[in-house]
């Protein structure tokens, strides 16, 4: 009898050391847990920030780089004055763009290259000075007798150089399922405030193939993503009774969405009079195509697309109004990322639980 408290004593000292590896464990992940949310707290409060935000300037006004005042937008008389081309750096339908220095700075000038598209140029004025937020180029200054814009210049140019951007050595350390995805955040963001801006639901309609919907974004030096040509992004309007169709020829190919196809078949020839249009949600159709260009072929990225094959898969419903919203596209990618961080920061975990 007097043996028996010594035998329950060494019973359950070996299980008192696990006990206190489990409680050490347990308080390191809920530590974690806790800098994970101030963390990302943190992020998704700066990805959350009034969408006016740019520069904390007031309408018509602008401020870049260092300087702390901000100025008005460039009138014609001052970008006549102050501004120098010093090369084109590209040409589209609508517009010539010339890299350009203003007050020893690098800007973009764009002027109309073909004088029967001047609606476009004045649309996508009237696009970007009523949509200047975080997410559009910074507008700088116009004038619309000369049909001239003037915007910052981001050296990285377009999306479409992005992996080569990724193999420059100065940028290999960005070249991570964790920037990639945060880039692809970025571009959903866009969409998400195009279809809820401030004028309403707007469509990207110049965005018929990948290398096209590229080309009308721009890469920050800091890696995020701007949406820069605004030349085509009309107006749904449901209420009204007011759909979209994305020019007046014929769409083909698997990357437009099947409402922007012909309907009727090879048989009867097109018809723009006869083409259905169609609302925001071909946005939608064609975000899984872009998020796949943004993920890459980099380590995690498989793990990143597992994880976003169902919202995916949402995406590509063939009816459009099955298809999710941008904004809960946008909510899934960030549960994503919140997820995966926290997988990367403590591999293993529940195993060890």
């Amino acid at each position: 009898m007097e043996k028996k408290p010594h035998f329950v004593r060494r019973e359950f000292l070996p299980r008192e050391v696990p006990s206190i590896s489990l409680a050490l464990l347990l308080a390191a992940v809920l530590l974690l847990n806790a800098l994970l949310y101030l963390y990302l707290n943190k992020f998704y409060i700066s990805l959350g920030r009034a969408e006016t935000d740019h520069g904390l300037c007031p309408f018509g006004h602008f401020k870049f780089g260092a300087v702390k005042n901000c100025s008005p937008w460039l009138s014609c008389e001052a970008i006549n004055r102050e501004v120098r081309k010093l090369k084109c750096v590209g040409e589209g339908a609508v517009k010539k763009v010339f890299l350009s220095e203003w007050k020893e700075k690098k800007v973009v000038l764009s002027q109309l290259a073909n004088s029967e598209l001047k609606e476009d140029f004045l649309h996508g004025l009237k696009m970007l000075k009523a949509l200047q937020s975080k997410h559009v180029v910074r507008l700088l200054g116009y004038c619309e007798q000369q049909f001239t814009i003037l915007t910052e210049y981001h050296p990285l140019g377009s999306l479409r150089g992005l992996n080569e951007t990724l193999h420059i050595p100065k940028y290999k350390s960005m070249n991570t399922w964790h920037r990639r995805l945060l880039l692809a955040i970025d571009y959903v963001s866009v969409i998400r405030y195009l279809h809820s801006s401030p004028l309403g639901t707007l469509v990207m309609c110049d965005s018929n193939d990948l290398d096209k919907v590229l080309s009308q974004y721009l890469l920050t030096s800091d890696f995020h993503v701007l949406v820069n040509d605004l030349d085509a992004l009309p107006l749904v309007n449901r209420s009204a009774g007011r759909l979209v169709k994305c020019g007046h020829r014929e769409l083909q190919g698997e990357f437009v969405a099947p409402e922007q196809r012909w309907p009727y078949g090879d048989d009867v020839p097109f018809e723009d009079d006869l083409m259905p249009p169609y609302d925001e949600k071909t946005d939608i159709w064609k975000i899984p195509d872009v998020s796949n260009f943004f993920l890459g072929h980099v380590e995690g990225s498989d793990i990143v697309r597992l994880h976003l094959f169902d919202i995916h898969a949402a995406c590509k419903k063939k009816d459009p109004a099955e298809r999710p919203s941008a904004q809960e596209v946008l909510d899934t990618y960030r549960k994503v990322l919140t997820l995966l961080i926290q997988e990367a920061a403590m591999p293993g975990t529940r195993e060890m639980l």
